[in-house]
């Protein structure tokens, strides 16, 4: 990675506080097998302002994604619209009812519990108020019709707070000693670091001009997989020209149409929030669920899926981010009627791996082959057809 330009004036200080940022920058341009992306050649072109678009200096791709690493906003409110369309089948009525089952009395679950209602964020258009004050401070409103769930980060305490059925969850923070619950991406920033993860040598990373977003002017970063077989047409985030935060991120698929993934700010203010702002007491009446009251809350460490044979995020023609996920009950043998009902959701496809079901979505496919291998990625039916044919 080309270091910034300097001049005689910069002092010792400064010059460390560069290293230290292209330090934090080096993780994103280390290849990474992840979701098929299979990123990035730097553009080490300037970008120029478009026509009425804010006039900035002049940035490379490089130093624009060393701000995004060097950035470090510890204080920030505000508003975010996130529309997520992976164009998921049509279940009826069994993702409802699954999901009400889950947060039952008899379940023991609960309506405000927070990693259940954020994956609320996976389809759909929603509104979020966000607060921020350094580490241990953090609060999400999910805003819904005549109503709102929140979630309260202050200290060691987190809060999920429903509403609409008068229902508070309290739990212990993420990355405190008791244990680690890892969080579905809410915000530009989260969407942004993962494809930055998988800058590699097979994706285009140029700056493609400069944008507004909520107010403020921002480099706008384009992301563009030069292999053929990738589900991805471009990733596009929006850069804080000043913080270097991310403020959008727009994820469109390479067959067209609407953003898979669209996050993006309304309104920011870097001020720091109000202490009160993540004061939380129940409210009177409400049905408090203690985490360790949860049933399954006892071990939260992330789990690994089982592994069959070579994963594919190496070789195969440069296939990066597609893996053999699992190994397990080949599908013919699903039995009954729920082994048609899944048939159903799913292509039949055959070839020299023998025959098997790809299930599709507009971003990620899955091929579950009939002795129980299955293969996933952001990459074309006839992609993962051939993967499965190479014998990986």
């Amino acid at each position: 990675m080309a270091p910034y330009a300097s001049d005689d004036s910069t002092t010792a200080g400064e010059a460390d506080e560069q290293r230290s940022g292209r330090r934090r920058a080096a993780r994103y341009v280390v290849p990474v097998t992840v979701i098929g992306l299979a990123a990035a050649t730097i553009g080490l072109v300037p970008a120029l302002a478009d026509s009425g678009d804010p006039d900035l200096q002049e940035i490379t791709a490089q130093q624009l994604i060393e701000k995004i690493a060097k950035s470090d906003v510890q204080q920030l409110s505000g508003t975010v619209k996130i529309s997520a369309d992976l164009g998921l089948p049509d279940l009826g009525g069994l993702e409802d009812s699954l999901m009400s089952g889950a947060a039952s009395p008899d379940g023991g679950g609960s309506s405000a519990e927070p990693a259940s209602r954020l994956m609320e964020l996976a389809s759909g258009t929603h509104t979020l108020r966000v607060a921020a004050d350094g580490p241990d401070r953090q609060k999400l409103s999910l805003l819904e019709n005549a109503a709102e769930y929140s979630i309260v980060h202050n200290g060691k305490d987190v809060w999920g707070y429903d509403s609409k059925s008068n229902e508070v969850y309290h739990g212990i923070a993420s990355g405190s000693p008791k244990h680690e619950q890892r969080q579905p991406p809410a915000l530009p920033k989260d969407f942004a670091e993962e494809a930055l993860k998988a800058v590699g040598d097979t994706t285009s990373v140029t700056v493609d001009g400069t944008a507004q977003v909520a107010g403020r002017d921002a480099y706008k970063l384009l992301i563009k997989p030069k292999q053929s077989g990738s589900t991805v047409g471009a990733v596009t985030v929006a850069v804080d020209a000043k913080t270097g935060m991310p403020l959008k991120f727009t994820l469109t698929p390479a067959s067209g149409g609407a953003a898979v993934v669209d996050a993006g700010f309304t309104r920011v203010s870097f001020a720091k929030p109000a202490a009160s702002t993540f004061d939380f007491t129940p409210p009177k009446g409400a049905k408090v669920t203690e985490e360790k009251d949860v049933p399954g809350t006892a071990d939260k460490s992330p789990k690994r899926a089982p592994e069959s044979g070579k994963g594919l995020g190496k070789g195969l023609d440069g296939l990066d981010g597609m893996k053999t996920i699992g190994e397990g009950m080949p599908s013919g043998e699903a039995g009954g009627d729920l082994g048609g009902f899944m048939n159903s959701l799913g292509d039949k496809v055959n070839g020299r791996f023998g025959s098997g079901t790809v299930f599709s979505t507009r971003l990620v496919n899955a091929l579950m082959t009939d002795d129980g291998k299955v293969y996933v990625g952001m990459v074309t039916k006839d992609t993962l057809v051939k993967a499965a044919n190479a014998g990986r």
